[in-house]
């Protein structure tokens, strides 16, 4: 074994899918003693991510296939237990948090810019990646520990609800890193396409940046419910002649939607110099018409998630504006059930799992 890998480690409890059919259930894994740069957190809640479905089932097996048994969670947020002897940042009894990534080579050209998830050595993702301490794959946060380098570990401000916040560690950055990078604030009118898990943090961070948000939705009973989270307008983008008064008129469009829908439909919303960013994950390519794109010159663009200084700006910006997840807490055992929900939007708008129920 290469000198690199850690020998000892302490067990955990964790719930694990066993194969792409089997059920989430009880599992017990190894987590590494913290070596002089680690934090070794207790895990308190763990938001549950439409990424761990994905995963859990092996459908992203032609990009990222799925090592079995895998255990999901990158929405974490815990409590500090101890600390190796090299680290600065962190102390027992923090409230931290860990995102999408535990790792990267923090030496190349992105990772000293703050662009970790695009690390060119290639990121750690924080479950079912090669693990390069262990020399196994990582293991999230459907468990009730874990052991992460300091430099990946985050301040959860004290004022947020630690359960609420939970998702803020994917959802939460994923649409707000698009915003900020483009520029989103006051002046702007920006559309949010999309009321799930992703829109709807879309809709408070546009709302909290000062932009004029537009919320598009196929569901006229998510109308008053746009508008609860800071839609300045909720539009129905079945209605062709709502989405006509529209046209020409934005400068930015965040497209949290993952199922198959008609971007040029959006695409023809922009104004000129326009930007729409796609955070959804579609399964299928989308056509894009290429005229749309060229009278206007308007781009079509993605985003991932941002880099730990950004995560933690965004977590910053959260506490500073009492912002977090609409949530609906679950036990563990319950997860199966929430998948089956998931599937069918039946979730207003994240669940997450309260660890605690892991010792029951």
């Amino acid at each position: 074994m290469k000198e690199r890998f850690i020998l000892m480690s302490t067990s955990a409890k964790s719930f694990a899918a066993q194969s792409a059919t089997a059920p989430l259930a009880p599992h017990t894994i190894e987590r590494r003693t913290p070596t002089a740069t680690d934090v070794a957190m207790e895990i308190l809640f763990c938001g549950v991510c439409h990424s761990d479905l994905h995963t859990v089932r092996d459908e992203w097996k032609s990009v990222m296939p799925t090592v079995y048994p895998v255990i999901p969670g990158h929405e974490i947020v815990g409590r500090v237990t101890s600390v190796g002897s090299a680290v600065t940042k962190f102390r027992q009894g923090d409230l931290v948090a860990v995102g999408c990534m535990v790792d990267s080579c923090q030496h190349c050209k992105n990772c000293s810019r703050g662009l970790e998830v695009f690390c060119e050595k290639g990121v750690t993702l924080t479950y079912n990646s090669p693990d390069k301490h262990t020399g196994g794959i990582t293991y999230g946060g459907y468990s009730d520990s874990i052991v992460v380098d300091q430099a990946f570990v985050l301040t959860v401000p004290a004022n947020l609800d630690p359960a609420a916040a939970a998702p803020l560690l994917c959802a939460g950055i994923t649409t707000y890193s698009p915003l900020h990078h483009w520029n989103v604030g006051p002046g702007k009118k920006v559309g949010i396409v999309g009321l799930g898990g992703l829109g709807h943090m879309g809709v408070k961070f546009a709302h909290a940046l000062g932009a004029h948000t537009v919320l598009f939705t196929t569901s006229a009973n998510k109308v008053e419910d746009g508008k609860r989270l800071g839609a300045d307008e909720v539009v129905l983008s079945k209605d062709a002649d709502a989405m006509a008064k529209h046209a020409g008129s934005f400068d930015f469009i965040l497209d949290c939607v993952s199922a198959n829908h008609d971007i040029n439909a959006y695409i023809q919303l922009l104004g000129v110099d326009g930007t729409i960013c796609l955070v959804g994950a579609p399964e299928e390519p989308l056509p894009v018409g290429a005229f749309g794109l060229i009278f206007g010159r308007k781009s079509f663009a993605g985003s991932a998630i941002g880099g730990i200084a950004e995560t933690q700006e965004m977590l910053d910006f959260c506490g500073k504006h009492n912002i977090t997840s609409d949530v609906e807490i679950i036990p563990i055992q319950k997860v199966n059930e929430a998948y089956d929900r998931l599937l069918k939007s039946d979730v207003k708008y994240r669940f997450v799992i309260d660890m605690a129920s892991l010792q029951q």
